[in-house]
């Protein structure tokens, strides 16, 4: 395992993560962590699975390839077309073996980013069909659910239906899409694609959140969003919307321009 100690290390740097943040992603000490990385000490099996898993690496890649020379791993262009990432884990009925729509509520998407590729993880996921036509039997989909209001008018807790892309290179900017990656787990925002500046820029609806950039080497999965379910049913007891003191002035507003514009349109 010559090579595991250098791989550790640099991976860790590149992500930005401290031993402790690794330590805590992989559920051991951060001691543990440290004689690793100086080759004091071997890790078990199971967190070498871990490891490769977190790092999206094979454990060849990880024992026997010498990752900061550059010869570890595929290259970002690879990664964005789809040539390089793993086959997508599914979740099958038990009668008909037929694929389900596996859903990923709020308390699970913290263990999403390391069992995503797991199948017994997948399987443990709760599964159904939607038999709606706007889903295709032969397309893979997910249901995320969001936790808060960066992307109102979807409201909290709503859960996104979204299709797998294989093919980063088919995203339209603007395109509202779940994205699961190293550094941040699973974001439901508006993607906004610069695959020939090796990034994703992420941009909230809501304008008190700013945009920010994802490193393709970080990204691990993008679901295209195609519309969400909610159980948050609009509350307009005790309030109408048209004598709403804030939408009041920009409806008279309104009014007024149109009806300057209907009489400039009048022949004279």
């Amino acid at each position: 395992m010559t090579c595991l100690a250098g791989n550790m290390r640099w991976m860790r740097k590149r992500l930005g993560w401290t031993q402790e943040e690794l330590a805590e992603r992989l559920g051991v000490g951060r001691s543990v962590i440290g004689s690793y990385e100086e080759g004091r000490a071997e890790p078990r099996s199971t967190v070498l699975l871990a490891m490769s898993r977190l790092f999206d690496c094979t454990l060849e890649d990880l024992l026997q390839q010498d990752g900061e020379s550059g010869g570890w791993g595929p290259s970002l262009s690879s990664r964005a077309a789809g040539d390089s990432l793993r086959v997508l884990t599914v979740g099958v009925g038990d009668s008909d073996l037929k694929e389900r729509i596996s859903l990923v509520p709020d308390q699970a998407a913290a263990g999403y980013l390391q069992g995503h590729r797991d199948a017994d993880y997948v399987a443990r996921l709760p599964a159904f069909r939607l038999p709606v036509p706007e889903l295709s039997a032969e397309r893979t989909y997910r249901l995320f659910q969001i936790k808060g209001d960066s992307m109102l008018p979807v409201p909290d807790g709503s859960y996104v239906v979204a299709e797998f892309i294989p093919d980063w290179r088919s995203l339209r900017a603007g395109q509202c899409a779940v994205v699961l990656s190293r550094g941040d787990g699973l974001v439901y925002k508006r993607v906004y694609p610069a695959l020939d500046q090796d990034h994703l820029e992420l941009r909230s609806d809501h304008p008190a959140y700013q945009p920010y950039r994802v490193s393709l080497d970080q990204v691990m999965e993008v679901w295209r969003a195609l519309g969400y379910l909610s159980f948050r049913l609009p509350d307009l007891s005790g309030s109408d919307p048209l004598k709403d003191t804030a939408m009041l002035p920009r409806l008279q507003s309104l009014a007024a321009e149109l009806q300057g514009l209907v009489y400039s349109m009048k022949p004279e």
